[in-house]
């Protein structure tokens, strides 16, 4: 087993189950999916309730936040090597205690209220951004669904994670400031068009072309190769490629 991971214990008592993590500490993964200029958003269901939330978890006691997340991303998506963000903290009282025993209660009859997964537990809150149909949602036992819906039409989310994908859409509308923003979702030499769909997307709003195109070049990170993309009915296109590594960008 890799340090720091937590084990899945769920035939023994709960408490020991938790002695695995820090109290009162969680993190929250935003994972929004792209492909062909849709975006969407991954959400788990629990297991028999019709109540859906982000993909998440508590933190191992030898975990650091970022190995928590990426520990949550790498089994629900299958992905690996994904720059995933810190965007904000979630700490507001009684944020957990509203449906948090309810989900224990699908896998434990007997619940102690004392518990401390049932009071006041503070969420650190990830982005990331993907390519949905590279991911492979994946359920465990604490979900029996794990599926993208459209960012703007997924089922209402339990605790105040509606408020937590506001939040990270708003970071990833600011991170397309970043140049080299999309590098992640596009191969090496891409059209303009094609970085312009994944703005569009992450905006929630059309472009107008020349001014985008004005706009990337002036910003730099981008530049414009001498290639065209042929086989196309209209004019080849300009090939361009961006000038920043992928690990640098805000994604």
């Amino acid at each position: 087993m890799p340090r720091g991971r937590p084990r899945v214990l769920l035939d023994g008592p709960i408490d020991k189950w938790l002695d695995q993590f820090l109290p009162h500490l969680s993190v929250d993964c935003v994972v929004f999916g792209f492909h062909g200029g849709d975006l969407k958003l991954l959400v788990v269901k629990w297991p028999g309730l019709d109540v859906w939330t982000l993909p998440g978890g508590y933190v191992g006691l030898e975990q650091s936040l970022e190995e928590a997340a990426h520990q949550v991303l790498r089994f629900r998506t299958g992905l690996r090597h994904v720059h995933l963000r810190q965007f904000q903290a979630f700490g507001r009282l009684g944020r957990k205690e509203a449906f948090g025993r309810k989900l224990f209660l699908t896998r434990y009859s007997d619940v102690d209220p004392d518990l401390w997964v049932f009071k006041r537990v503070v969420s650190i809150g990830y982005y990331a951004l993907v390519d949905f149909q590279k991911a492979r949602p994946t359920t465990d036992p604490w979900s029996d669904s794990c599926a993208w819906y459209p960012v703007d039409a997924h089922p209402p989310l339990a605790y105040d994670h509606d408020g937590i994908v506001g939040c990270a859409r708003e970071a990833l509308r600011a991170a397309l400031d970043v140049p080299g923003a999309g590098a992640s979702l596009l191969p090496e030499r891409f059209t303009m068009p094609e970085l312009q769909r994944v703005h569009e997307a992450i905006l929630g709003r059309p472009l107008d072309r020349r001014n985008f195109q004005k706009r990337m070049l002036d910003r730099g990170g981008v530049e414009r190769l001498a290639e065209r993309r042929r086989g196309g009915a209209h004019r080849a296109p300009f090939l361009y490629r961006f000038t920043v590594s992928p690990d640098g960008v805000g994604f």
